[in-house]
């Protein structure tokens, strides 16, 4: 008997990645990018903050780009404003890396093309928590 059921690629995407850039992520607990990103880390992810308004948040330290960041980063994670996305893309497509996730009401087709033309797996206008909780409860 054949199995009939269908790749998730997003199952995939967060079984398989540790490391996520969250750039946006502000240390206000009342901002999504923080409830978002605490609960990402409760769930065993490493959280790397990107925003240069702060020098630390949830215990990590923040970088003011992702070009800073030391280390492999599996998912970017964007809680900014459309306007700020194609910088964001840009420098992920620099890092290679394979993973693009723009959270709800992030919307920014050409740049989310470029980041697939680059091979980047593209996730737009989804919130990771809940596409998180829909999958590993």
């Amino acid at each position: 008997m054949v199995s009939s059921t269908k790749p998730d690629p997003i199952a995939e995407l967060l079984k398989h990645s540790r490391t996520i850039a969250v750039v946006g992520l502000s240390c206000n607990p009342l901002r999504p990018s923080h409830g978002v990103s605490a609960y990402m880390q409760r769930r065993g992810y490493r959280i790397i903050p990107v925003n240069p308004q702060i020098e630390e948040c949830l215990d990590e330290k923040t970088y003011a780009s992702l070009l800073e960041v030391p280390e492999k980063i599996d998912i970017v994670n964007i809680f900014r404003r459309p306007e700020y996305v194609d910088e964001i893309v840009n420098q992920a497509i620099q890092l290679r890396v394979p993973a693009i996730w723009m959270q709800e009401d992030v919307i920014h087709e050409n740049a989310a093309e470029r980041a697939r033309q680059a091979g980047i797996f593209v996730v737009m206008d989804r919130c990771i928590l809940k596409e998180h909780q829909a999958r590993f409860r």
